[in-house]
Formats: structure tokens, C-alpha cells, sequence
């Protein structure tokens, strides 16, 4: 076997988080894999695109790991980039293969939206998952009652039946919490979320007493953002996606009813960064929000 196939150091702990990561993850691994290959040859989006029968608009969806890589575009392209080695070229199809593995989630594909898809495969690959809610609990921490009570909110005239496949597919994102090496998450939440009686006071009963068992798990924190907190102006859900593998890049995802934006510049990653770490300061701490919260139960029994 030779050297290529045997990566060591930095190149077998980059094979070793590859392996790790979801198809979604190792879909922008790859993208990027093949931008800076474009970009070190100096060749256009639009070169590259019609190298494989396309558009600068196709690279640019290729690259950003937004579409699957098709064996012979890949193909094309590697030649293009003067990649001719066959161990080398090994290496990228093996990845492009595990890239276009269906995910877990593709069970829920009769009520996942195409837009949301691709969050829960970022989430499922980070590291640290910070998020600001301002009207419900991050899915991440509701309970199956509560789940189902909001989610009926979201879709009023939608059949029962996939109301309930709607909760199962929130449930199941929950599970990478309890894996062995789970994400840290960091949730600020508003005040107001917790005051919502979703679904009446025994769920919300259930849903709080939920809430402390969670936030003693080492790898979660909780703060709750009384009404004065200034920093909450920013208005809207935010989620900060950080990831170890250095060719995926910090993700921002702003949720909409129907849609969702996904960013990844610096300066946007920076904006947003800068505006949870005001919430995270302005906050409840930890300890004072578990107080809250047992005597907000307290105020319920």
C-alpha cells in the first residue's frame, strides 16, 4: 500500500473526522477540497463548469457541498485540476461516496422540508451548536408533548398523522445529545419562551422538570434572557454551528416558517458571534437560570 493510502498526523486525524462525519458534512468537505484545487490551478468557475458540461452556477453549488457529486463530473473535473494519481483520485471518490450516502433523517423524507434537510446534517456533525430562541425551546430540548403542542401551531390544517411524524423526526434529532462523544450545545433562550403554557400547565410542567435534567449533562448549558436584556434585540432564532474538522466552516442558520438562511462568511460569522456572546453575558448563568426555572415549577404545582 503506499504512503497516500496511509495518511499520518494531521492527514490521518483529518481521514480519522471525515470518517465521523455525516454525508452532508463530508458533501462540503469535499466542496472545498475541490475549490481549493480549482483555485490553486487558477482555473474560473465558469472553466471548471463547462470542463463538466455546466455552469460557474453548478461549481459554485458543487463547491458550497449543496449538490451531490456525480462520479463523472468528479471525474472530470480531478483531470482538469491535474490530479492523475490514482491513489489520489481514490481518495476523492471514496469520499464523494460517502458523501452521497442518505442520512439518517432520510427516513423522515415524506416531512422534511429540502431547506432543513441540510441543518440536520450540519447539526449532526458539530462540535458546538449555540442557539438563541425567542418563542419556543430549541427543538434539541423539547420534550415529546411540548414538541407536539408547537408543532401544531406551525401547521394548523396539516393531518394529525404528520404532526406525529413531525415530532418523531425532532425526537430523533435528539438522540446525538446521548451519543458518546456528543456535541456541547449552548442554548440562551428568552424569557417569554418559558412563559408560553404550550399544550397547558401539565406540559409545561413535564417540559421544565425536562429542562433540569438536561442542563446537568456536562456538555449542555442553559440560560434563560429576562425581558431587560438588551442584546435579545437582535429579534430572531439564531444558531451558530462550529465544527472540528477545519475544512468545514462555522455556520450561522436563520429559521424561518418556510425557510431557512444558512451563512458562512467571516464578517457574517463574526456579526452573529459577537451578538451571542452579548446574550450568553447578559444572561442568567447557569445556576441562576436552574433556579428560575424550579421556581417557575414551584409557581405550577
Amino acid at each position: 500500500m503506499t504512503a497516500m493510502m496511509q495518511p499520518s498526523g494531521d492527514a490521518a486525524r483529518g481521514a480519522a473526522q471525515e470518517q465521523s462525519n455525516g454525508p452532508t458534512a463530508l458533501r462540503i468537505i469535499l466542496g472545498v477540497k475541490l475549490r481549493r484545487l480549482r483555485q490553486r490551478r487558477g482555473i474560473s468557475r465558469e472553466a471548471a463548469g463547462r470542463a463538466i458540461r455546466g455552469s460557474h452556477a453548478k461549481i459554485t453549488r458543487l463547491e458550497r457541498g449543496q449538490v451531490r457529486a456525480k462520479e463523472r463530473d468528479l471525474r472530470d473535473l480531478l483531470t482538469l485540476y491535474g490530479i492523475h494519481d490514482p491513489d489520489e483520485r481514490e481518495e476523492f471518490f471514496g469520499l464523494a461516496q460517502q458523501a452521497n450516502s442518505p442520512g439518517w433523517w432520510c427516513q423522515y423524507s415524506d416531512v422534511l422540508e429540502d431547506w432543513f434537510e441540510l441543518h440536520l446534517g450540519l447539526e449532526d456533525a458539530a462540535s458546538v451548536i449555540r442557539t438563541y430562541e425567542v418563542q419556543f425551546l430549541p427543538g434539541l430540548l423539547q420534550t415529546e408533548d411540548y414538541a407536539h403542542a408547537v408543532s401544531k401551531l406551525g401547521y394548523p390544517n396539516t393531518d394529525p398523522r404528520k404532526v406525529a411524524r413531525i415530532v418523531a423526526l425532532r425526537m430523533a434529532r435528539q438522540k446525538l445529545l446521548r451519543r458518546p462523544e456528543p456535541p456541547r450545545l449552548w442554548a440562551v433562550v428568552d424569557e417569554a419562551v418559558l412563559r408560553r403554557p404550550f399544550g397547558g400547565t401539565e406540559v409545561m410542567r413535564e417540559q421544565l422538570e425536562h429542562l433540569l435534567k438536561m442542563i446537568e449533562l456536562p456538555h449542555i448549558t442553559l440560560q434563560v434572557a429576562p425581558f431587560e436584556v438588551t442584546a435579545a434585540a437582535a429579534g430572531t432564532p439564531v444558531t451558530l454551528l462550529r465544527f472540528l474538522d477545519h475544512d468545514l466552516p462555522d455556520k450561522v442558520y436563520l429559521e424561518h416558517l418556510t425557510n431557512a438562511v444558512y451563512l458562512d462568511k467571516p464578517s457574517e460569522i463574526d456579526q452573529y458571534t459577537l451578538i451571542m456572546d452579548r446574550l450568553c453575558a447578559e444572561a442568567r448563568q447557569p445556576a441562576e437560570t436552574a433556579a428560575f426555572i424550579e421556581d417557575m415549577l414551584a409557581e405550577l404545582r
